[in-house]
């Protein structure tokens, strides 16, 4: 058996980790940004170096050995032990770098957290950043996509992510000013229940909870006219009056200035939604991670009281 030098070893476990991971040598090497002859390469020599056999492959697919899936448990348990070694020895001194890829919903993402995201990258100049903007809250397999870390907003439901709260975001009532010109006057939500309505799905669909500043609540059963996915399509439906929404304030304030939109029953509120960041378990997390979090949770409840008072 040739005997390897620990680093070169560690990396030929890494790219064999990643293959197991991605579930192909194509997509291990798309994301380790290289070519699929030198993933292959790379396993051969892993292999050779080992004497055994780690993978069954045909021309699309591949499985593990038994041998190879005792590896692959044993490898990636050394490795995060090694990382985390070597994390330790050389986090003191070294700067943060590498590729960090971030999943935000698309309106903060476009809007609030580009600024404090600049400045991240300013201090850490040898950090990338591939921002991926979507309002999907379904968990995606962050290993398998090569994703570090999400921003959501909405409740965590997945038990196997870390979830930091950051933040609460108000929501307000608002329809089209013209629309709403032709209801009169409105006092309690019972009157809006026979309204059209617009339903931004990920977060109410047929239902909607309001509690007013004195303690009482009322359910709303819709049927709504429009549904959509996107923040900013509900906050355009509104303007153009199709109905009633039920928007993230620092969003649809600008357009409540200008009086295109109205707030209706303000003392009337839905709940406010959560902002968490959220990424796998792991024993080692990069320097880039830690320090992107921590960023976060100390920059995020500033974002939003500076939004919301600016509006």
């Amino acid at each position: 058996m040739v005997i390897a030098n620990v680093p070169d070893r560690i990396e030929l476990m890494k790219t064999f980790i990643r293959i197991v991971e991605a579930g192909s040598m194509s997509a291990a090497a798309k994301q380790m940004a290289t070519t699929q002859p030198t993933i292959s390469r790379r396993l051969q020599t892993l292999e050779q170096q080992l004497g055994l056999k780690l993978l069954h492959r045909s021309t699309h697919q591949f499985r593990l050995t038994e041998v190879g899936e005792r590896y692959y448990a044993g490898a990636k348990e050394l490795v995060e032990r090694w990382d985390s070694f070597d994390s330790e020895l050389t986090g003191a001194i070294k700067a943060p770098e590498g590729m960090l890829r971030v999943i935000a919903p698309h309106a903060f993402g476009q809007d609030a957290l580009v600024a404090p995201l600049a400045d991240f990258m300013r201090q850490y100049p040898d950090v990338s950043v591939q921002w991926l903007l979507h309002d999907d809250r379904a968990i995606k397999d962050f290993i398998a996509s090569d994703i570090d870390c999400a921003i959501q907003v909405g409740e965590v439901s997945d038990a196997n992510m870390v979830a930091i709260k950051l933040a609460e975001v108000p929501r307000i009532l608002v329809a089209s000013s013209t629309l709403v010109a032709t209801w009169g006057a409105l006092t309690h939500p019972r009157q809006l229940q026979q309204k059209p309505w617009l339903s931004l799905q990920t977060f109410y669909r047929n239902e909607l909870i309001l509690s007013h500043q004195s303690g009482e609540q009322y359910t709303l059963k819709l049927t709504p006219r429009f549904y959509t996915d996107s923040l900013y399509a509900l906050c355009s439906a509104a303007v153009n009056g199709l109905g009633i929404g039920v928007g993230s304030e620092w969003l649809v304030a600008k357009d409540v200035r200008a009086g295109r939109l109205q707030q209706l029953l303000p003392g009337w509120q839905a709940p406010p939604l959560p902002v968490y960041i959220i990424y796998p378990y792991a024993r080692f997390y990069p320097a880039k991670l830690r320090l992107f979090v921590e960023e976060m949770k100390r920059r995020m409840p500033h974002i939003i009281t500076a939004l919301t008072a600016s509006e």
